[in-house]
C-alpha cells in the first residue's frame, strides 16, 4: 500500500485529518437536479487530503445514483483552517448544509449553529447505538444529538510478532492487565536499543488508562475531575513506564532516532515492540519486512479505550433539512461506508461494515492482520468529554503536563495544576 492510501499523520482525537492540500477544493456530484426541492445543491464541508477527497466523492456519487434528484457540492478544506473557514461561512450567512464535525462539535452546537437531529432520527427510525455502538450518541450536547457518526476507530495495539515470538511472549489481548503489559514491555526492552512500548503521552492514550482505572476527565455534572486518585494513578503509571521502568523511549531517546520521530515512526523502525494508536499507523507498516499484527488494548479495573473519528451534522441555517438528513443517512449506511475501508481511508463508523469481509480482509492489505480488533474494541469505547471549551481544555492539558512528560514533576502535581485551570475554563465559559 502506498503512503497516500492511508493517512500517515496523526488525526485529531475524533478529529481532523492531516496532510491536506492548500485552499478549498470544490467538487460537485454528478446527477440531475430535477425533482429537487431546491435548484441549489447541498453544500458539504469536510477536511482531509487526496484520499479523503476521492473517497467522499465516490460516496456522494453513490448517493446521487440512489437519489438522482439530489445535488451535493463537496468542499474540502485544510484541517488547520477548517474551523475558521466554516465559522466565517456561517457568520457570512453562507454556512454549509452538511458539515463534518469531531471533538469540537459542541463548540458549534453550544452556539446554536447546528440543527438538533433527534426528530429526524426518530422519523427515519434509526437506532444509532445499534448501528454505531457506543459512538452512536457521542455527538450529543444537553441531551440532543447534533451529528451522526461517520468514521470511528478505537485505539488498538500494534505489536511486532517477530520480537514477541523471539521472547516467547504471547500476543496482547483485551484480557491483559496493566501488570501483564508491563511484564511484556520489560521482556521486550533492550536498554538503549529497543523499547517494549511506544508510550502514552498523547492525551487520548493516557485518557484510555484513566478511564480503565475508573477515572474521568469531566464528570457527569460537567465538572473537571482530573485530580482524582484514579486519574493520578493512571497518569503516573504511564510516566513510570518512561522514567522508572525505562520501557518507553524518553523524548531524548526519540530525538536520537531521527528528526520528528515518534512512536508512529519508531514502530516501523522496530525501535519499539508495541504501540497503541489509531488506524493510520497501518500506513507505515503495510510494507514492513517484519511480521506484525494488531489487537485490542489491555484493561485496567475495567475495559475502556479512546476512539478517533468524525460525524456529519446539519447547519442550523440549512434550507433543505430533509434532503440533508437523507444524504447523511445514506452516507453513514453500509453501502457508502464500505468505500471508506475500500480506499484505506479510515475505520467506518458502521458496525455492519466493521464486521464485514470488506473490512476484515481489505483488498489492499498484503498481510493477514486481525482487523476484527477494531470491531472488538468498539465495545470498550468511552464517551469522550466533548465540552464546548474542548480546544481550551486540550491546550491546558498540553501546558500543564509538559514538565511531567520531561520527568520533572509528579502526576499529582501536574494534575492538581491542570484541575485548577480546567475549573477556571469551565467556570468562565458558564
Amino acid at each position: 500500500m502506498s503512503a497516500d492510501r492511508v493517512q500517515l499523520s496523526r488525526r485529531g482525537f475524533l478529529g481532523m485529518g492531516a496532510g491536506v492540500a492548500a485552499g478549498v477544493i470544490t467538487l460537485t456530484a454528478c446527477g440531475s437536479g430535477s425533482g429537487s426541492s431546491s435548484d441549489s445543491p447541498l453544500t458539504m464541508t469536510v477536511w482531509g487530503g487526496d484520499t479523503d477527497r476521492t473517497t467522499y466523492q465516490k460516496r456522494i456519487d453513490l448517493l446521487v445514483e440512489k437519489y438522482p434528484q439530489m445535488k451535493v457540492k463537496l468542499q474540502l478544506i485544510p484541517s488547520d483552517s477548517y474551523a475558521q473557514k466554516v465559522q466565517t461561512m456561517i457568520a457570512g450567512g453562507s454556512g454549509p448544509d452538511i458539515m463534518q464535525v469531531a471533538e469540537s462539535v459542541n463548540t458549534y452546537s453550544s452556539k446554536n449553529q447546528l440543527l438538533p437531529l433527534d426528530d429526524l432520527v426518530k422519523k427515519a427510525g434509526l437506532d444509532l447505538e445499534k448501528q454505531f455502538g457506543p459512538v452512536g450518541t457521542i455527538y450529543a450536547y444537553e441531551d440532543k444529538t447534533y451529528a451522526i457518526p461517520d468514521r470511528s476507530g478505537a485505539i488498538i495495539v500494534y505489536y511486532n510478532k517477530d520480537l514477541y515470538d523471539k521472547k516467547g511472549i504471547k500476543a496482547p489481548t483485551a484480557d491483559w492487565t496493566w501488570d501483564d503489559a508491563l511484564d511484556a514491555f520489560k521482556e521486550l526492552t533492550v536498554p538503549g536499543k529497543q523499547w517494549g512500548y511506544g508510550g502514552a503521552e498523547w492525551f487520548p492514550q493516557w485518557w484510555s488508562l484513566a478511564y480503565q482505572n475508573g477515572g474521568t476527565i469531566i464528570d457527569a455534572d460537567g465538572r473537571p475531575a482530573v485530580d482524582s486518585d484514579e486519574v493520578v494513578e493512571a497518569l503516573q503509571w504511564a510516566g513510570d513506564l518512561v522514567f522508572k521502568h525505562k520501557v518507553v523511549p524518553s523524548k531524548a531517546d526519540y530525538a536520537d532516532m531521527g528528526s520528528e520521530v515518534g512512536a508512529d515512526q519508531a514502530f516501523p523502525l522496530q525501535k519499539i515492540a508495541t504501540h497503541a494508536n489509531g488506524f493510520w499507523v497501518i500506513a507505515g507498516v503495510a510494507d514492513a519486512t517484519f511480521a506484525w499484527d494488531i489487537a485490542p488494548i489491555w484493561q485496567g479495573k475495567k475495559q475502556a479505550v479512546s476512539a478517533f473519528g468524525s460525524g456529519l451534522a446539519i447547519s442550523r441555517t440549512c434550507k433543505q433539512r430533509d434532503n440533508a438528513f437523507k444524504a447523511i443517512q445514506f452516507l453513514t449506511a453500509a453501502t457508502a461506508q464500505k468505500e471508506i475501508i475500500d480506499a484505506g481511508e479510515d475505520v467506518p463508523a458502521s458496525l455492519e461494515v466493521q464486521q464485514s469481509q470488506a473490512f476484515l480482509k481489505p483488498s489492499w492489505m498484503k498481510t493477514d492482520i486481525d482487523m476484527a480488533a477494531f470491531g472488538e474494541s468498539s465495545d470498550f469505547i468511552f464517551r469522550a468529554p466533548f465540552i464546548p471549551e474542548y480546544t481550551e481544555m486540550t491546550s491546558a492539558i498540553d501546558s500543564n503536563l509538559a514538565d511531567f512528560w520531561l520527568g520533572k514533576e509528579s502526576a499529582k502535581k501536574a494534575l492538581t495544576s491542570l484541575q485548577k485551570d480546567l475549573e477556571s475554563i469551565v467556570k468562565s465559559a458558564g
